[in-house]
Protein backbone atom coordinates (compact mmCIF):
# COMPACT_ATOMS: atom_id res chain seq x y z
CA UNK A 1 0.00 0.00 0.00
CA UNK A 2 1.52 3.45 -1.07
CA UNK A 3 -1.36 5.88 0.45
CA UNK A 4 -0.34 7.73 3.63
CA UNK A 5 -3.44 7.49 6.65
CA UNK A 6 -3.97 8.34 9.86
CA UNK A 7 -5.94 6.54 11.94
CA UNK A 8 -6.88 6.25 16.07
CA UNK A 9 -8.52 3.17 17.70
CA UNK A 10 -9.34 5.76 20.85
CA UNK A 11 -12.49 6.79 18.45
CA UNK A 12 -15.23 4.16 17.81
CA UNK A 13 -15.00 3.16 21.68
CA UNK A 14 -12.05 0.68 22.00
CA UNK A 15 -9.90 3.44 23.83
CA UNK A 16 -6.87 1.95 22.43
CA UNK A 17 -4.43 4.81 22.64
CA UNK A 18 -2.64 4.34 19.36
CA UNK A 19 -2.11 6.81 16.42
CA UNK A 20 -1.17 4.89 13.12
CA UNK A 21 0.53 7.40 10.43
CA UNK A 22 2.73 6.83 7.63
CA UNK A 23 3.33 5.34 4.31
CA UNK A 24 3.87 1.73 4.00
CA UNK A 25 2.33 -1.61 5.06
CA UNK A 26 -0.40 -1.45 7.78
CA UNK A 27 0.26 -4.94 9.39
CA UNK A 28 3.51 -3.17 10.12
CA UNK A 29 2.97 0.25 11.20
CA UNK A 30 0.09 -1.18 13.98
CA UNK A 31 3.22 -3.71 14.82
CA UNK A 32 5.16 -0.46 15.34
CA UNK A 33 2.45 1.32 16.94
CA UNK A 34 1.38 -0.90 19.32
CA UNK A 35 5.25 -1.65 20.41
CA UNK A 36 5.83 1.88 20.97
CA UNK A 37 2.29 2.46 23.10
CA UNK A 38 4.12 -0.25 25.41
CA UNK A 39 7.61 0.99 25.51
CA UNK A 40 6.27 4.37 26.78
CA UNK A 41 4.15 2.89 29.19
CA UNK A 42 0.81 4.32 27.75
CA UNK A 43 0.01 0.75 27.68
CA UNK A 44 0.93 -0.60 31.43
CA UNK A 45 1.82 -4.41 31.61
CA UNK A 46 -1.60 -6.80 31.66
CA UNK A 47 -3.84 -4.41 30.26
CA UNK A 48 -6.02 -6.02 27.99
CA UNK A 49 -6.27 -5.17 24.38
CA UNK A 50 -9.50 -5.41 22.58
CA UNK A 51 -10.35 -8.31 20.20
CA UNK A 52 -8.48 -8.29 17.13
CA UNK A 53 -12.04 -8.00 15.32
CA UNK A 54 -12.93 -4.83 16.96
CA UNK A 55 -9.25 -3.18 16.81
CA UNK A 56 -9.78 -3.92 12.79
CA UNK A 57 -13.08 -2.18 12.26
CA UNK A 58 -12.21 0.64 14.53
CA UNK A 59 -8.70 1.14 12.41
CA UNK A 60 -10.34 -0.15 8.99
CA UNK A 61 -8.32 -3.01 9.04
CA UNK A 62 -8.37 -6.35 7.47
CA UNK A 63 -8.98 -8.55 10.77
CA UNK A 64 -6.48 -10.66 9.01
CA UNK A 65 -3.65 -7.55 9.21
CA UNK A 66 -4.84 -7.04 13.38
CA UNK A 67 -4.38 -10.76 14.07
CA UNK A 68 -1.17 -11.11 12.12
CA UNK A 69 0.03 -8.33 14.00
CA UNK A 70 -1.22 -9.69 17.42
CA UNK A 71 0.65 -13.27 16.73
CA UNK A 72 3.93 -11.70 15.83
CA UNK A 73 3.99 -9.32 18.98
CA UNK A 74 3.35 -12.19 21.14
CA UNK A 75 5.96 -14.14 19.44
CA UNK A 76 8.33 -11.36 20.34
CA UNK A 77 7.19 -11.30 23.62
CA UNK A 78 5.57 -7.34 23.43
CA UNK A 79 2.30 -9.44 23.88
CA UNK A 80 0.69 -12.47 25.92
CA UNK A 81 -2.36 -14.63 24.84
CA UNK A 82 -4.47 -16.47 27.08
CA UNK A 83 -7.28 -18.97 26.13
CA UNK A 84 -10.70 -17.64 27.83
CA UNK A 85 -8.34 -14.46 28.99
CA UNK A 86 -7.92 -12.64 25.50
CA UNK A 87 -4.62 -10.60 24.68
CA UNK A 88 -2.33 -8.39 27.23
CA UNK A 89 0.21 -6.47 27.49
CA UNK A 90 3.20 -8.82 29.38
CA UNK A 91 4.01 -8.38 32.32
CA UNK A 92 7.40 -6.94 33.11
CA UNK A 93 9.49 -7.23 36.55
CA UNK A 94 10.06 -3.24 35.88
CA UNK A 95 7.85 -0.42 34.51
CA UNK A 96 9.24 0.21 30.97
CA UNK A 97 11.10 3.66 30.87
CA UNK A 98 10.19 6.00 27.88
CA UNK A 99 12.31 5.90 25.30
CA UNK A 100 12.88 8.87 23.15
CA UNK A 101 14.17 7.94 19.13
CA UNK A 102 14.78 10.74 16.97
CA UNK A 103 12.39 10.01 14.03
CA UNK A 104 13.93 8.86 10.54
CA UNK A 105 12.68 10.13 7.35
CA UNK A 106 9.68 7.53 5.68
CA UNK A 107 11.48 7.52 2.80
CA UNK A 108 15.14 8.14 2.08
CA UNK A 109 16.25 7.99 -1.44
CA UNK A 110 18.72 6.25 -2.50
CA UNK A 111 20.21 5.95 -6.45
CA UNK A 112 19.69 2.74 -7.66
CA UNK A 113 22.15 3.03 -10.51
CA UNK A 114 25.59 5.53 -10.57
CA UNK A 115 26.78 7.27 -13.35
CA UNK A 116 28.72 9.68 -11.60
CA UNK A 117 32.26 10.05 -12.84
CA UNK A 118 35.34 9.13 -10.33
CA UNK A 119 36.24 6.03 -10.38
CA UNK A 120 36.15 2.22 -11.73
CA UNK A 121 34.14 -0.55 -11.26
CA UNK A 122 35.62 -1.98 -8.11
CA UNK A 123 35.09 -5.34 -8.80
CA UNK A 124 37.68 -5.67 -11.73
CA UNK A 125 40.41 -4.73 -9.21
CA UNK A 126 43.14 -7.59 -10.06
CA UNK A 127 43.15 -9.53 -7.00
CA UNK A 128 45.18 -12.48 -7.95
CA UNK A 129 48.03 -9.86 -9.54
CA UNK A 130 48.08 -8.29 -6.70
CA UNK A 131 48.79 -10.87 -4.38
CA UNK A 132 51.49 -12.44 -5.94
CA UNK A 133 53.18 -8.97 -6.16
CA UNK A 134 52.72 -8.31 -1.98
CA UNK A 135 54.26 -12.12 -1.80
CA UNK A 136 56.93 -11.05 -4.27
CA UNK A 137 57.57 -7.89 -2.66
CA UNK A 138 57.23 -9.24 1.30
CA UNK A 139 59.77 -11.93 0.84
CA UNK A 140 62.70 -9.61 -1.17
CA UNK A 141 61.47 -6.52 1.18
CA UNK A 142 64.98 -5.54 2.66
CA UNK A 143 65.05 -4.93 6.78
CA UNK A 144 64.58 -1.06 6.65
CA UNK A 145 61.21 -1.10 4.53
CA UNK A 146 60.09 -2.12 7.91
CA UNK A 147 61.61 1.38 10.08
CA UNK A 148 59.91 4.53 10.05
CA UNK A 149 59.61 5.44 6.34
CA UNK A 150 61.21 8.01 4.04
CA UNK A 151 59.39 10.97 3.22
CA UNK A 152 60.35 10.97 -0.44
CA UNK A 153 59.06 7.54 -0.65
CA UNK A 154 60.14 4.04 -1.35
CA UNK A 155 62.69 3.89 -3.85
CA UNK A 156 61.64 0.51 -5.25
CA UNK A 157 58.31 2.65 -6.48
CA UNK A 158 60.40 5.54 -7.39
CA UNK A 159 62.85 3.79 -10.00
CA UNK A 160 59.79 1.91 -11.20
CA UNK A 161 57.62 5.00 -11.39
CA UNK A 162 60.29 6.91 -13.35
CA UNK A 163 61.01 3.57 -15.99
CA UNK A 164 57.11 3.85 -16.37
CA UNK A 165 56.69 7.19 -17.07
CA UNK A 166 59.09 7.63 -19.43
CA UNK A 167 58.19 4.76 -21.24
CA UNK A 168 54.06 5.94 -21.44
CA UNK A 169 53.69 9.55 -20.61
CA UNK A 170 57.19 10.37 -22.20
CA UNK A 171 58.33 11.96 -18.79
CA UNK A 172 61.79 12.97 -18.47
CA UNK A 173 62.80 12.37 -14.36
CA UNK A 174 65.47 10.48 -12.42
CA UNK A 175 64.27 8.49 -8.97
CA UNK A 176 65.00 11.33 -7.42
CA UNK A 177 62.91 14.19 -8.51
CA UNK A 178 59.53 11.72 -7.74
CA UNK A 179 58.14 11.77 -4.07
CA UNK A 180 55.45 10.08 -3.56
CA UNK A 181 52.16 10.56 -1.47
CA UNK A 182 49.01 9.78 -0.98
CA UNK A 183 47.19 10.66 -4.12
CA UNK A 184 46.65 13.73 -5.92
CA UNK A 185 44.57 15.86 -3.48
CA UNK A 186 48.06 15.17 -1.14
CA UNK A 187 50.05 16.48 -3.80
CA UNK A 188 48.40 19.80 -4.49
CA UNK A 189 48.09 20.31 -0.57
CA UNK A 190 52.17 20.21 -0.50
CA UNK A 191 52.26 22.01 -3.77
CA UNK A 192 50.04 25.05 -2.35
CA UNK A 193 52.00 25.05 0.85
CA UNK A 194 55.81 25.31 -0.77
CA UNK A 195 54.70 27.63 -3.86
CA UNK A 196 51.75 29.52 -2.36
CA UNK A 197 49.34 31.62 -4.43
CA UNK A 198 47.64 32.72 -6.36
CA UNK A 199 47.30 30.01 -8.87
CA UNK A 200 44.96 29.85 -12.52
CA UNK A 201 43.16 27.26 -13.28
CA UNK A 202 41.09 25.47 -15.65
CA UNK A 203 37.09 27.60 -15.51
CA UNK A 204 35.72 23.79 -15.39
CA UNK A 205 37.20 21.45 -13.09
CA UNK A 206 37.33 19.63 -9.81
CA UNK A 207 35.59 21.81 -7.49
CA UNK A 208 37.30 19.54 -4.68
CA UNK A 209 40.42 21.00 -5.80
CA UNK A 210 39.48 24.31 -5.56
CA UNK A 211 38.34 24.17 -2.07
CA UNK A 212 41.67 22.47 -1.07
CA UNK A 213 43.87 25.09 -2.48
CA UNK A 214 41.40 27.70 -1.17
CA UNK A 215 42.08 26.34 2.45
CA UNK A 216 45.56 26.37 2.51
CA UNK A 217 44.74 30.17 1.47
CA UNK A 218 45.51 29.85 -2.82
CA UNK A 219 43.38 31.32 -4.62
CA UNK A 220 42.06 30.20 -8.36
CA UNK A 221 41.42 32.59 -10.97
CA UNK A 222 39.89 30.50 -13.82
CA UNK A 223 40.90 30.08 -17.36
CA UNK A 224 38.42 30.39 -20.18
CA UNK A 225 37.71 26.73 -21.61
CA UNK A 226 37.11 26.06 -25.15
CA UNK A 227 37.61 23.07 -27.81
CA UNK A 228 41.48 23.08 -27.72
CA UNK A 229 41.75 23.02 -24.17
CA UNK A 230 42.46 25.81 -21.73
CA UNK A 231 43.28 29.48 -22.62
CA UNK A 232 46.39 30.02 -21.67
CA UNK A 233 46.77 32.91 -23.44
CA UNK A 234 44.88 34.31 -20.06
CA UNK A 235 47.54 34.08 -17.74
CA UNK A 236 49.59 36.91 -16.34
CA UNK A 237 52.70 37.49 -14.14
CA UNK A 238 50.56 37.76 -11.06
CA UNK A 239 49.90 33.76 -11.80
CA UNK A 240 52.62 31.61 -9.07
CA UNK A 241 50.93 28.52 -11.05
CA UNK A 242 48.25 26.85 -12.98
CA UNK A 243 46.38 23.65 -12.18
CA UNK A 244 45.90 21.99 -15.90
CA UNK A 245 44.46 18.85 -17.16
CA UNK A 246 46.49 18.52 -20.32
CA UNK A 247 45.59 14.98 -21.57
CA UNK A 248 41.87 15.19 -21.23
CA UNK A 249 40.65 18.50 -19.92
CA UNK A 250 38.22 17.54 -16.72
CA UNK A 251 35.07 17.61 -17.43
CA UNK A 252 34.89 18.56 -20.55
CA UNK A 253 37.15 15.96 -22.78
CA UNK A 254 39.91 16.94 -25.50
CA UNK A 255 44.07 17.30 -25.01
CA UNK A 256 45.61 20.80 -24.57
CA UNK A 257 46.14 22.16 -28.31
CA UNK A 258 50.12 21.68 -28.98
CA UNK A 259 50.40 24.99 -29.51
CA UNK A 260 48.98 25.93 -26.15
CA UNK A 261 50.98 23.35 -24.63
CA UNK A 262 54.27 25.03 -25.67
CA UNK A 263 52.76 28.81 -24.85
CA UNK A 264 52.16 27.57 -21.36
CA UNK A 265 55.65 26.29 -20.98
CA UNK A 266 56.96 30.10 -22.75
CA UNK A 267 55.32 31.60 -20.02
CA UNK A 268 56.42 29.59 -17.12
CA UNK A 269 60.08 30.24 -18.27
CA UNK A 270 59.75 34.14 -18.73
CA UNK A 271 57.39 34.42 -15.06
CA UNK A 272 58.99 32.09 -13.38
CA UNK A 273 55.47 30.18 -12.88
CA UNK A 274 54.78 26.79 -12.30
CA UNK A 275 52.78 24.36 -14.48
CA UNK A 276 51.06 21.64 -12.58
CA UNK A 277 49.63 19.26 -15.04
CA UNK A 278 47.28 16.61 -13.06
CA UNK A 279 47.58 13.57 -15.25
CA UNK A 280 44.41 11.88 -13.61
CA UNK A 281 43.38 9.55 -17.13
CA UNK A 282 46.47 9.71 -19.04
CA UNK A 283 46.76 6.33 -20.10
CA UNK A 284 43.32 6.02 -21.25
CA UNK A 285 42.83 7.19 -24.07
CA UNK A 286 41.04 5.42 -27.25
CA UNK A 287 41.58 6.85 -30.61
CA UNK A 288 45.21 6.96 -30.54
CA UNK A 289 48.24 6.69 -28.61
CA UNK A 290 48.07 8.45 -25.33
CA UNK A 291 49.09 12.17 -25.39
CA UNK A 292 52.57 12.45 -23.68
CA UNK A 293 52.87 14.49 -20.91
CA UNK A 294 53.34 18.62 -20.98
CA UNK A 295 56.44 18.25 -18.23
CA UNK A 296 58.69 16.02 -20.90
CA UNK A 297 58.72 19.68 -22.77
CA UNK A 298 60.59 21.19 -19.74
CA UNK A 299 60.56 19.21 -16.25
CA UNK A 300 62.42 22.36 -14.54
CA UNK A 301 59.11 24.29 -14.56
CA UNK A 302 56.40 21.52 -15.07
CA UNK A 303 54.50 19.25 -12.27
CA UNK A 304 53.25 16.15 -13.11
CA UNK A 305 50.75 14.81 -10.68
CA UNK A 306 49.37 11.15 -11.18
CA UNK A 307 47.93 8.44 -8.86
CA UNK A 308 46.79 4.64 -9.42
CA UNK A 309 42.69 5.77 -8.28
CA UNK A 310 41.72 5.67 -12.05
CA UNK A 311 43.77 2.45 -13.02
CA UNK A 312 43.29 0.87 -10.02
CA UNK A 313 41.49 1.62 -7.12
CA UNK A 314 41.22 4.74 -5.23
CA UNK A 315 41.55 2.71 -2.02
CA UNK A 316 44.96 2.45 -2.76
CA UNK A 317 46.31 5.89 -1.24
CA UNK A 318 49.35 6.02 -3.63
CA UNK A 319 50.47 8.75 -5.70
CA UNK A 320 53.11 10.72 -6.86
CA UNK A 321 54.83 14.03 -8.12
CA UNK A 322 57.54 14.56 -10.70
CA UNK A 323 59.44 17.68 -9.15
CA UNK A 324 61.17 20.08 -10.44
CA UNK A 325 65.08 19.80 -9.00
CA UNK A 326 64.21 22.83 -6.76
CA UNK A 327 61.03 22.26 -5.46
CA UNK A 328 62.08 18.37 -4.09
CA UNK A 329 63.87 19.62 -1.12
CA UNK A 330 60.70 21.40 0.05
CA UNK A 331 58.21 19.13 -0.77
CA UNK A 332 59.85 16.67 1.42
CA UNK A 333 60.08 18.96 4.08
CA UNK A 334 56.28 19.83 4.00
CA UNK A 335 55.82 16.22 4.14
CA UNK A 336 57.93 15.99 7.37
CA UNK A 337 60.41 14.24 8.15
CA UNK A 338 58.77 10.39 8.27
CA UNK A 339 56.69 9.26 5.81
CA UNK A 340 53.01 9.27 7.48
CA UNK A 341 50.57 8.71 4.61
CA UNK A 342 51.35 5.75 2.61
CA UNK A 343 51.90 2.25 3.62
CA UNK A 344 55.51 1.01 2.69
CA UNK A 345 54.17 -2.42 2.10
CA UNK A 346 52.04 -1.16 -0.89
CA UNK A 347 54.32 0.65 -2.19
CA UNK A 348 56.85 -2.26 -2.37
CA UNK A 349 53.52 -4.05 -4.25
CA UNK A 350 52.86 -1.55 -6.76
CA UNK A 351 56.92 -1.60 -7.56
CA UNK A 352 56.79 -5.14 -7.99
CA UNK A 353 53.30 -4.79 -10.19
CA UNK A 354 54.62 -2.39 -12.25
CA UNK A 355 57.50 -4.04 -12.89
CA UNK A 356 56.46 -7.79 -13.36
CA UNK A 357 54.56 -6.43 -16.32
CA UNK A 358 51.13 -6.84 -14.42
CA UNK A 359 50.28 -2.77 -14.08
CA UNK A 360 50.44 -3.02 -18.41
CA UNK A 361 48.15 -5.34 -18.35
CA UNK A 362 46.08 -4.11 -16.43
CA UNK A 363 45.79 -0.71 -18.01
CA UNK A 364 45.51 -2.32 -21.02
CA UNK A 365 41.99 -4.62 -19.62
CA UNK A 366 40.92 -1.47 -18.58
CA UNK A 367 41.21 0.52 -21.62
CA UNK A 368 39.55 -1.75 -23.24
CA UNK A 369 36.21 -2.43 -20.98
CA UNK A 370 35.80 1.82 -21.03
CA UNK A 371 36.04 1.69 -24.61
CA UNK A 372 33.42 -0.88 -24.91
CA UNK A 373 31.47 1.02 -21.95
CA UNK A 374 32.00 4.53 -23.83
CA UNK A 375 30.43 2.88 -27.13
CA UNK A 376 27.62 1.51 -25.34
CA UNK A 377 26.68 4.72 -23.93
CA UNK A 378 27.71 6.60 -27.34
CA UNK A 379 25.19 3.66 -29.16
CA UNK A 380 22.10 4.28 -26.47
CA UNK A 381 22.10 7.83 -26.85
CA UNK A 382 21.99 7.75 -30.76
CA UNK A 383 19.47 4.97 -30.80
CA UNK A 384 17.43 7.24 -27.95
CA UNK A 385 18.02 10.19 -28.20
CA UNK A 386 19.81 11.33 -31.03
CA UNK A 387 19.25 15.25 -30.61
CA UNK A 388 21.57 15.28 -27.84
CA UNK A 389 25.46 15.74 -28.67
CA UNK A 390 28.20 13.60 -26.60
CA UNK A 391 31.17 15.25 -26.26
CA UNK A 392 34.78 13.75 -24.64
CA UNK A 393 34.61 10.69 -25.57
CA UNK A 394 38.48 10.40 -27.38
CA UNK A 395 39.54 9.16 -23.56
CA UNK A 396 38.99 9.17 -20.07
CA UNK A 397 36.10 7.52 -17.64
CA UNK A 398 33.13 9.65 -18.32
CA UNK A 399 32.17 11.46 -21.47
CA UNK A 400 29.75 15.24 -21.25
CA UNK A 401 26.16 14.42 -22.76
CA UNK A 402 25.28 18.47 -24.07
CA UNK A 403 22.12 19.52 -23.28
CA UNK A 404 19.72 22.26 -24.79
CA UNK A 405 19.69 25.22 -22.87
CA UNK A 406 18.17 26.25 -19.63
CA UNK A 407 17.42 22.31 -19.03
CA UNK A 408 20.48 20.63 -16.81
CA UNK A 409 19.30 21.34 -13.46
CA UNK A 410 15.73 19.46 -14.42
CA UNK A 411 17.44 16.77 -16.22
CA UNK A 412 19.68 16.23 -12.77
CA UNK A 413 16.53 16.18 -10.81
CA UNK A 414 14.75 13.97 -13.69
CA UNK A 415 17.79 11.91 -13.06
CA UNK A 416 17.02 11.39 -9.12
CA UNK A 417 13.42 10.50 -9.75
CA UNK A 418 14.40 7.40 -12.48
CA UNK A 419 17.23 6.47 -9.12
CA UNK A 420 19.94 7.83 -11.00
CA UNK A 421 22.91 9.77 -9.60
CA UNK A 422 24.54 11.60 -12.76
CA UNK A 423 26.22 15.06 -11.77
CA UNK A 424 25.38 18.48 -13.91
CA UNK A 425 28.04 19.87 -16.35
CA UNK A 426 27.41 23.04 -14.04
CA UNK A 427 28.56 21.54 -10.91
CA UNK A 428 32.19 21.73 -11.90
CA UNK A 429 32.00 25.56 -13.25
CA UNK A 430 34.70 27.68 -11.06
CA UNK A 431 32.45 30.11 -9.73
CA UNK A 432 34.66 32.98 -10.92
CA UNK A 433 33.90 31.93 -13.97
CA UNK A 434 30.03 32.12 -12.91
CA UNK A 435 30.10 35.28 -12.39
CA UNK A 436 32.02 36.55 -15.18
CA UNK A 437 30.19 34.98 -17.60
CA UNK A 438 26.52 35.27 -15.84
CA UNK A 439 26.85 37.55 -13.13
CA UNK A 440 26.29 37.56 -9.76
CA UNK A 441 22.65 36.47 -9.36
CA UNK A 442 23.50 33.14 -11.26
CA UNK A 443 26.62 32.34 -9.12
CA UNK A 444 26.66 28.90 -8.07
CA UNK A 445 29.76 29.25 -5.32
CA UNK A 446 27.40 27.47 -2.95
CA UNK A 447 27.97 23.87 -5.39
CA UNK A 448 31.64 25.22 -5.88
CA UNK A 449 33.30 25.53 -2.77
CA UNK A 450 30.74 28.25 -0.62
CA UNK A 451 31.93 31.67 0.82
CA UNK A 452 35.76 30.66 1.68
CA UNK A 453 35.64 29.71 -2.05
CA UNK A 454 34.61 32.65 -3.25
CA UNK A 455 37.13 34.69 -0.97
CA UNK A 456 39.68 33.51 -2.43
CA UNK A 457 38.97 34.04 -6.08
CA UNK A 458 38.14 37.86 -5.41
CA UNK A 459 41.78 37.52 -4.05
CA UNK A 460 43.08 35.96 -6.67
CA UNK A 461 41.82 38.51 -8.97
CA UNK A 462 39.78 38.87 -12.14
CA UNK A 463 38.69 36.11 -14.30
CA UNK A 464 39.91 35.92 -17.49
CA UNK A 465 38.19 37.38 -20.37
CA UNK A 466 38.36 34.64 -23.24
CA UNK A 467 35.88 32.59 -20.67
CA UNK A 468 33.10 31.37 -22.47
CA UNK A 469 29.48 30.97 -20.95
CA UNK A 470 28.20 28.28 -19.44
CA UNK A 471 26.59 25.13 -21.44
CA UNK A 472 24.42 22.80 -20.35
CA UNK A 473 24.48 19.23 -20.18
CA UNK A 474 25.41 15.69 -17.68
CA UNK A 475 29.00 14.62 -16.54
CA UNK A 476 28.37 11.00 -17.43
CA UNK A 477 30.77 8.41 -15.64
CA UNK A 478 30.78 5.21 -17.61
CA UNK A 479 33.09 3.39 -15.45
CA UNK A 480 31.72 2.58 -12.18
CA UNK A 481 28.52 0.60 -12.55
CA UNK A 482 29.09 -3.21 -12.76
CA UNK A 483 28.80 -5.07 -16.05
CA UNK A 484 24.84 -6.42 -15.33
CA UNK A 485 24.25 -2.91 -13.98
CA UNK A 486 25.23 -1.02 -16.54
CA UNK A 487 22.17 -1.77 -19.32
CA UNK A 488 19.97 -0.64 -16.46
CA UNK A 489 21.77 2.51 -15.71
CA UNK A 490 22.06 3.59 -19.38
CA UNK A 491 17.87 3.01 -19.82
CA UNK A 492 17.66 4.93 -16.69
CA UNK A 493 19.66 8.05 -18.28
CA UNK A 494 18.18 7.97 -21.57
CA UNK A 495 14.84 8.45 -19.60
CA UNK A 496 16.08 11.41 -18.00
CA UNK A 497 16.85 13.52 -21.26
CA UNK A 498 14.88 16.13 -22.54
CA UNK A 499 12.83 15.96 -25.44
CA UNK A 500 13.64 16.79 -29.11
CA UNK A 501 11.90 20.17 -30.15
CA UNK A 502 12.49 23.59 -30.45
CA UNK A 503 14.00 26.07 -28.07
CA UNK A 504 10.57 26.88 -26.46
CA UNK A 505 10.18 23.11 -25.93
CA UNK A 506 13.14 22.17 -24.71
CA UNK A 507 12.96 21.85 -21.11
CA UNK A 508 13.15 18.21 -19.16
CA UNK A 509 10.33 16.34 -18.65
CA UNK A 510 8.27 16.42 -15.49
CA UNK A 511 9.76 13.73 -13.41
CA UNK A 512 7.36 10.80 -12.66
CA UNK A 513 5.86 10.18 -9.09
CA UNK A 514 7.92 8.38 -6.68
CA UNK A 515 8.26 4.80 -7.06
CA UNK A 516 5.82 2.47 -4.85
CA UNK A 517 7.30 1.97 -1.44
CA UNK A 518 7.52 -1.89 -0.92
Amino acid sequence: MTDSWVNSAEILGSDLPLELSGTGNRRALLMDALREAVRSGRLAPGTRLPPYRSLAADLGLARNTVADAYAELVAEGWLAARQGSGTRVAERAAPVTPVHRPRTPERVARPVHDLVQGQPDPSVFPRTAWLASARRALAAAPDDAFGPGDPHGRPELRRALAGYLARVRGVRASPERIVLCSGAAHGLRLLAEVVGGPWAAEAYGLPFHRELLASHGVGTRPLGVDADGARVDGLTRRDRAVLLTPAHQFPTGGPLHPARRAAVVDWARATGGLVVEDDYDGEFRYDRQPVGAVQGLDPEHVVLVGSVSKSLSPALRIGWMVLPQRLVAPVVAAKGEREQFSSATEQLTLADFIESGAYDRQVRRMRQRHRRRRDQLVDALHARAPHVRVTGIAAGLHAVVELPPGTERSAVRAAAWQGLAVEGLGDYLHPGAEHASRGPRASRTHRAGGAGNADAVRAAGPADASLVPHRDGLVVGYATPAESAYPEALDALCRSLPPAGPPSATAAPAPPPPPAAP
